[in-house]
Parts: C-alpha cells; structure tokens; sequence
C-alpha cells in the first residue's frame, strides 16, 4: 500500500471522527446560534425556548385553532405598556393599602459626598399597639359618607360635577402633591394649614435637600422653598413627564395611593384670605387684585402704586367691596379665581376622586395625628404647632359681613354652598338672616 493511498485513508477516518464529534457537541449544546437571521432578543438572557419538532399536516381548523393559540400565547408575552405600567406600580405597592412593599432608594444624585457619608436612612413604619380611637374613625367614616352621598345627589349641583377624572384640565390637577415614597396623594388647599402641610410632604418625600441631605424639621424649611412649584410633585406635571401615558398612570397612583384633603368652613376661609392678603403688607396681591378692587368697587381711579404706600395711607379694599368683586361676573370672565379664595370642590375635584381622608382645621391636631399614624409616618415627622394669629380684634364672622348687603350675602352662599354641602358645614344662618350674631372668629 503506497504512502499516498495511506495518507487518504487517515484523513477519511479522521474527517469521519471530526463529524463525529462535532455531532455529539451539537446535540448536547442545542439548537445553533444562526446569527445571520436571529432577531436581538435571541441573544437577550432569560429562558432558552426549546426547539418544536415539526408537526404533520394539520387541517383548516386544526390550522386556524392552532393560529389562535400563537396569537394569545404572543400576547401573553408581549404585554402593552400601559400594563407594563400597572406592573411596575404594583411591585411597589399592596393593593388598597398605599404602603410600599420595599423602601424606595434614595435619589443621591445631587449629594456630596461628604453628606451621603453621614446620610442614614431614616427607620420607617411604626407599629402601634393600639388601635385608633373608634370615635376618630368614626368620624372619618360619615365625613367619607357624607362626601360620597353628596356627590351622588342630583339636588346639590355645581360646575364640573359630573364630569371624568379624564376630563378635568390639566392646570386643575396642580393641587394634587405626590409622594411615591410612601403612597400618598394630598390635595392641599390655601388657608387651611396648607403651608404646613406642604413641608409634610416635603419631608415625607424627601423632594428638598439642605447640604445635600433631606429636610427633617418642618419648621426649618423656609417659606421660598414650600411654596415653590419645583419643590413638589404634583399631577399637573405628570403630562410633561409621561406624555399620553400620564392619565393612566395618574388613575393607577390613586387607585393604590392614600388620598387625603383638608378642609374648613368656607366662609371662615374666605375671611381668614381676606385679612392675609390685603390687610397685610403684600406686593403680589396689592397689584394683582388690590388696586383693581380699589378702581372699581373703591372709587379711587388712581390708587397708591405701591403696596406699602397704600398701608401706611390706610388705603386697602374694604371686605364688602371684596365681596362685590367675588359676585362680579366680569371677575371670572377675566381669569379664575385665585387659589386662596377658589372653593375646594374646584381645587381637589371631591366627585372625581375618592379620597380616604377628610380631616377638618377645626379638628386639625386630632385629624393630623389620625392620619401621619394611620400612614406609619409618626414616627418620621410630628405636624408642627397650629399658629394662632390675632383674631381680627376680636370681630366675629357676623361683625365682617354686617357690612355686607343681605343679598350679596345670600349670593356669595350660593357660591360656595357646594362646599359646604359636601363637607358638612352647617348653613350659616348668621349670615344668611338680619340681626343674628355669630360667636365664630376666622383663624390662620
């Protein structure tokens, strides 16, 4: 046997053991990576999908059935992205109970250092031993009640009563502060503890730093900052961030979120604006609102330019010409109401959103304690000490509006009875009729 012939031979043996081994490392590897015609997610990591054997020949139905189940089985795995939304919400969140299921991380981003060494987070979720007090609950329970019955009444009627959440603008939603840290969303309303409950929420959502490290101290953050739009997260930004998506994502939030409003009498707060805003030395509002009133209803076409001046003249509207200005019809054709006098129902939209809280300023320390315990926050953050300002020399709520006419009183109730409907306050008689003297005193 020549050495030519030798020579093939081995190399047909070895070429035989080659495809034999390459055979058995086929079989035991799987399936080929053919990386000319596999899509990306072929190389993504999860599970290998096993390889299907081919199948006989089936018939139409059997085609048409076997049709229908890829489609529902490709549908399965490729979920929409609003349920991908759903999804990450509910990871976070238990159903009902607005209580996160794993602490959210803290955003360093903008810390130095220095203060993410001496940064601990802080211990969340008190655990009480007692329950709270069944007349508190109680309470909250027919306030609930009471919101929801009137809202479902057709005899108590106002504007934007029986619209969707979906159609509410969405500058309307501005009020609606959001913390994702522990599930809440507050509807604060001016003249109502608002500033207060502001830094609440500031503190809750760790959204302000001081030296790169959240507030702590309420009374510590300064009042530039509570009142700034970019110190809170609320629903009116949420289209700038989500785009189409943000009202899905809105209804998701409340539906799992602890919703909470507080609210007082609406003539009280009216009052209580009224001695903030233009009895006290304030620019914005002298100029905004201050000198218009002074123009028309006031009789002075030239009022002093500067706030300060008009104070220490003694020039300042009068609270029946604010009144008059309120019942104007032009006063609205012009721009709404400014927040500190527009009436709830319009600020947090009570018929389109159920809240879980209705805490009362006339309540406040109670309802305040109630709620940051019922949260599991208590332990986090105390609401800070009610200031109690002068009381307006003593006059009582009958002594400001005894220079209001009869009428413009009864059409100012008209005004704002859809919010004292649905949070229960008694119809003020005092207001309503002659010669009847309330013993009521507005308070910050």
């Amino acid at each position: 046997m020549g050495r030519p012939r030798l020579f093939h031979i081995f190399l047909l043996l070895g070429s035989a053991l080659m495809v034999l081994l390459i055979i058995i490392y086929w079989d035991d590897m799987g399936t080929p990576y053919s990386y000319g015609h596999s899509p990306l997610s072929a190389f993504s990591p999860g599970p290998r999908t096993p390889h299907t054997p081919p199948q006989p020949q089936q018939g139409p139905k059997q085609q048409q059935q076997q049709q229908q189940q890829q489609q529902q089985l490709q549908a399965s795995r490729s979920p929409s992205f609003l349920s991908d939304i759903n999804a990450f919400v509910n990871q976070f969140l238990e159903l009902g109970t607005g209580e996160p299921t794993d602490p959210a991380p803290l955003d360093t981003a903008n810390q130095s250092e220095r203060a993410e060494e001496r940064y601990v987070p802080r211990r969340e979720w008190k655990i009480h031993l007692t329950p709270v007090a069944a007349e508190l609950q109680q309470r909250q329970e027919q306030r609930r009640q009471r919101l929801q019955e009137a809202c479902a009444e057709d005899s108590v009627a106002f504007p934007g009563k029986k619209r969707s959440f979906d159609d509410i603008p969405n500058k309307a939603l501005d009020h609606l502060i959001v913390d994702d840290r522990h599930g809440i969303i507050f509807c604060y309303v001016p003249k109502v503890a608002c500033t207060n409950w502001k830094r609440l929420m500031i503190i809750l959502s760790e959204s302000v730093l001081q030296d790169g490290v959240p507030y702590t101290d309420p009374q510590a953050i300064p009042r530039s900052l509570v009142h700034n739009l970019s110190s809170h997260l609320t629903f009116s930004k949420f289209r700038h961030r989500y785009g189409k998506f943000s009202h899905h994502l809105m209804k998701v939030k409340l539906k799992k979120y602890t919703k909470v409003l507080f609210v007082r009498d609406p003539f009280i707060r009216l009052v209580s604006a009224f001695r903030n805003k233009f009895l006290e030395t304030n620019d914005d509002f002298y100029n905004l609102y201050g000198k218009a009133i002074l123009r028309r209803y006031g009789h002075q076409p030239t009022p002093p330019a500067l706030a300060a001046e008009a104070g220490a003249a003694g020039v300042h509207p009068s609270f029946p010409q604010f009144v008059q200005y309120l019942l104007d019809p032009d006063t609205e054709k012009e721009a709404p109401f400014n927040e500190h006098w527009q009436q709830v129902y319009r600020l947090c939209h009570p018929c389109q959103i159920q809240y879980d809280f209705v805490g009362h300023l006339e309540t406040l320390e109670e309802d305040a304690e109630q709620l940051l315990r019922q949260l599991r926050v208590d332990n986090v953050v105390q609401f800070p000490p009610a200031a109690r300002g002068n009381q307006s020399a003593g006059l009582s709520l009958a002594d400001w509006f005894s220079a209001v006419p009869l009428e413009a009183r009864r059409r100012l109730y008209q005004l704002y009875q859809p919010d004292f409907t649905l949070f229960g306050y008694p119809s003020p008689e005092a207001i309503l009729e002659e010669g009847y003297a309330l013993q009521t005193h507005p308070e910050e």
